[in-house]
């Protein structure tokens, strides 16, 4: 099976961890997936080591409804930036009360802290965010990959395999009944 007929959304800002976006953008490009690159940025993102993309879609002109899963990537700049950018925490909410596929690495859940999405979850991240994750309500273990009902998280570029093959995985399977805000 493959992505073709599946249209996602990979969010970023100015600061992304490089390979954090690229492995994951590469992965659903070979599973053919239609991917549109969102930000707070008008027109180029780039990586905290220099990687450039062209941004598609401001995050003011995006709808939740029009796209099938969302992904995350971290470094600590990235989502630091997009987390006081209303817009940008519209977005993940809507994509947990639509039910939608969501993953996010490393620094990444700071979005889901601010979504006010992680209540009762389990999920991992980078060490640092664990009493975040936490006092946001979530339960934090320190796994390669964990997923918890449609939602995918891993903790740094060393588990980048496990988390892209479970991020195919559960946009493949869809929206999750449990997946909510």
């Amino acid at each position: 099976m493959s992505l073709e007929d599946k249209r996602i959304i990979v969010m970023a800002t100015d600061g992304f961890e490089d390979s954090e976006f690229n492995e994951p953008f590469q992965r659903l490009q070979t599973e053919q997936a239609s991917v549109t690159i969102v930000s707070t940025n008008e027109s180029v993102i780039t990586g905290k080591d220099g990687t450039t993309y062209d941004v598609d879609i401001h995050v003011s002109e995006v709808d939740a409804e029009d796209y099938d899963a969302l992904v995350l990537p971290g470094g600590v700049a990235n989502p630091d930036k997009l987390r006081t950018d209303e817009d940008a925490v519209r977005i993940v909410r809507e994509f947990f009360e639509q039910h939608k596929p969501v993953s996010a690495i490393c620094h990444a859940p700071w979005m889901l802290i601010e979504a006010d999405v992680l209540d009762g979850r389990t999920i991992t991240s980078w060490p640092s965010l664990r009493t975040d994750v936490e006092n946001a309500g979530a339960i934090w273990v320190d796994k390669e990959v964990v997923v918890d009902e449609g939602l995918t998280t891993s903790r740094n570029p060393d588990d980048l395999p496990a988390f892209c093959d479970k991020m195919v995985e559960e946009i493949l399977e869809g929206k999750h009944a449990e997946q909510t805000a």
